[in-house]
């Protein structure tokens, strides 16, 4: 079906954009915490840090599954953990989504329903990996309202790397021009759905100092293109 706009297609990021968690420095104190493994969340959230600061997105492609035990274990190491850090770093890995407190923001049903009855196609685009994506859409009950799932590992390609968002859309048979993509990331999800030729939206549900960005406040926004 076509809208008035001729978009066919709205792709979404997943974390931050249709779902919301913990931190993840409490998701890692709460799995420890299993385990009686004490460690202050100011310590977990400075080791963190110094993983994002230091893990490139194109590792997670190039490592696969191993890629968050590889973090785990980084971060516990920074925590001083060296006892049992490789069944820590997989049980954080495994216990991940039982101790997140997943949970859908509250604009999100109205808009998938919504293009769910207008009949536009929509699907997910996100750095994680399939098969968690999955996962946190069954947890969710969120399964049957997409059309493609795509994960860094769907593809060996990561945002803001525009190959993802095209093997997205050929998913869907549509054109680039056709689709709109939101997203949270200035970086990974606006300026990479850009440069591969999608509509981009951020998301600005802090209602942040945005430059250069077409945003939005509320996903229900998404509606007028329709």
């Amino acid at each position: 079906m076509n809208s008035a706009s001729g978009f066919k297609v709205v792709l979404f990021d997943l974390g931050w954009t249709l779902v919301k968690s913990l931190d993840p420095p409490k998701i890692i104190g709460r799995i420890l915490e299993v385990y009686n493994v004490k460690v202050s969340l100011e310590e977990i959230v400075e080791a963190h840090g110094k993983n994002v600061e230091e893990f490139d997105v194109n590792e997670m492609v190039k490592l696969g599954q191993k890629y968050w035990t590889e973090w785990n274990s980084r971060i516990l190491e920074r925590l001083g953990i060296q006892q049992n850090k490789e069944f820590y770093a997989r049980k954080i890995d495994e216990l991940w989504w039982k101790y997140a407190e997943l949970e859908v923001y509250p604009d999100v049903m109205e808009v998938l329903t919504e293009l769910k009855i207008k009949k536009i196609k929509t699907g997910i685009v996100t750095n994680g990996f399939e098969k968690d994506c999955k996962q946190i859409l069954q947890t969710l009950d969120l399964t049957n309202y997409f059309d493609v799932i795509v994960g860094s590992d769907s593809c060996n390609k990561a945002k803001p790397d525009k190959a993802i968002f095209l093997y997205a859309i050929n998913k869907l048979y549509v054109r680039p021009e056709e689709a709109i993509f939101v997203g949270d990331s200035v970086k990974s999800d606006y300026e990479g759905a850009k440069n591969a030729g999608l509509k981009p939206i951020l998301i600005n549900r802090k209602e942040k100092v945005v430059v250069n960005a077409e945003a939005i406040t509320s996903l229900t926004d998404v509606l007028r293109y329709f």
